[in-house]
């Protein structure tokens, strides 16, 4: 394996244990001196941008917002792939018609039109709560990144009937991230390693989630989680230990990163 220039990291039962809801002082410790070492550090989450969590100590490079609609690092946007307002509204009259409320995600709003036991609790993971209010149809017509929405698999044909130009990212049973077909983590991450001048072979990447599948097929090197989906265990170069085992500071002492 050959030293990485980038590493992009998901967030949620990866950087951040799920049941502790915070970092690890020595998976911190790992990001600093990845940092140290001369690796570019990258965020690649299905999160908005308002509330990527803030790191002691780490300020990261580049960030993959919106399951990789909206990426940008510290002097700017790299890659902004809203969903086709047309299929914005259809969603919401799909979303209606199911009975389920809908968060529209801009780039720096986020606002409900409602919500229910699976919103709000796919919002507490990270530590928030829906925030309802009366501009939710104005925003909803502007750029919109991503549709938010609590609902079960057997849901999403509905959801996505009459769209052509949006996608499902899931990577929880209770609810979806629905993104522009443009979009996705790989989609994201072949934008960033092209605005940096880096290949694939120069990029690597830790995730759990079903979600980093496009990540993983994107990077030359990837690390499941030990707590990561069975799907994406069975495409990972390696798996690592747990989230809460300190896996990526274990994985990156092992293999002489830092």
């Amino acid at each position: 394996m050959r030293k990485p220039r980038i590493i992009f990291f998901d967030i949620d039962g990866t950087l951040i244990d799920m049941e502790k809801k915070r970092i690890t002082k020595p998976t911190l410790d790992a990001l600093r001196r990845l940092q140290q070492n001369g690796i570019l550090l990258a965020i690649a989450t299905g999160r908005s941008p308002l509330i990527v969590p803030r790191f002691d100590g780490v300020e990261f490079d580049v960030f993959l917002t919106y399951n990789g609609s909206y990426c940008y690092d510290r002097r700017g946007d790299i890659f902004a792939s809203p969903i086709p307002p047309q299929d914005v509204q259809t969603i919401l009259k799909n979303a209606a018609a199911l009975g389920r409320p809908v968060s529209v995600a801009g780039r720096t709003q986020l606002l409900s039109n409602g919500t229910d036991d699976d919103l709000t609790a796919y919002y507490a993971i990270g530590g928030r709560a829906p925030v309802i209010s009366d501009k939710f149809d104005e925003v909803s017509r502007g750029e919109v990144f991503q549709l938010l929405m609590g609902c079960r698999e057997r849901d999403w044909p509905a959801i996505l009937k009459g769209t052509t130009g949006a996608k499902i990212a899931a990577w929880w049973d209770r609810a979806v991230d629905i993104i522009p077909t443009s979009g996705g983590k790989g989609a994201g991450i072949r934008k960033v390693l092209a605005h940096y001048g880096l290949t694939k072979e120069d990029a690597m990447a830790f995730g759990d989630g079903n979600n980093d599948i496009e990540m993983f097929q994107a990077v030359g090197h990837s690390v499941a989680m030990g707590n990561a989906s069975a799907d994406l265990k069975a495409i990972a170069s390696e798996v690592c230990g747990t989230c809460a085992e300190d896996g990526i500071y274990h994985y990156c002492k092992e293999n002489g990163l830092i």
